[in-house]
């Protein structure tokens, strides 16, 4: 994978570049940053490598089991219950919510109110179903007490992904208040919830983020 340069023509720091490297894959890309850019691969599971030539990458690990999945744009929406990094439950559905117009007066009054209506009802029928598949989800790792190789207790996350304003105003439902202090993975790039989708999600859940970037 080439690495694309993260400084501007200006010489002034630009944005870390993002990737996602599945965690079976993250050894091989260890070894390849390594070939590049100098030094040794690093042991063990790393937080941050600073390489000779001044790149840096930073890691970010969503290592959560089980974990919830919440996705929803104004074209639909999909939520799951991921288990060893399989769909064990899930409900994926489409609901119509209009469009902006650029209509005035009172016709453009009424057609909001009918937008607002619409998208109420989507944010209640993705709270219904998450309600349902992932109510219990923040009480599993106490009732399993599983524990890792490394020692630390596995505790539950939460996906979300699609319209940031529609997945905030799913969350502030009270029945979902357990959900809210999990720690949780941003999906906002996604697009129209599907089964496909929601899949696609599910993996980029439990890959690994690396930010690129250089040395001041």
């Amino acid at each position: 994978m080439p690495l694309v340069s993260t400084s501007s023509p200006s010489g002034a720091q630009a944005t870390p570049r993002i990737i996602e490297v599945a965690p079976e894959r993250l050894s091989a890309w260890l070894a390849g940053f390594a070939e590049r850019h100098g030094g040794e691969p690093p042991r063990g599971v790393p937080h941050s490598v600073t390489a000779p030539d001044g790149v840096v990458a930073r890691f970010d690990y969503f290592d959560h089991d089980p974990f919830g999945v919440i996705l929803v744009r104004r074209g639909g929406y999909a939520v799951g219950r991921v288990r060893n990094g399989r769909l064990l439950l899930h409900k994926v559905g489409t609901r119509y919510v209009q469009g902006k117009t650029a209509a005035g007066g009172w016709s453009q009054q009424r057609y909001a109110r009918r937008r607002e209506n619409q998208a109420d009802e989507l944010v209640t029928a993705v709270a219904d179903h998450a309600a349902r598949i992932l109510v219990d989800l923040a009480h599993v790792a106490e009732e399993t007490g599983e524990m890792p190789v490394g020692g630390i207790p596995v505790t539950p996350g939460l996906v979300v992904g699609g319209d940031r304003q529609l997945v905030g105003n799913v969350l502030s439902d009270k029945r979902l208040t357990s959900l809210r202090d999990l720690p949780r993975r941003s999906l906002y790039d996604i697009g129209d919830p599907n089964r496909a989708v929601l899949e696609t999600a599910v993996k980029r859940a439990t890959a690994v983020r690396i930010s690129l970037g250089e040395t001041p």
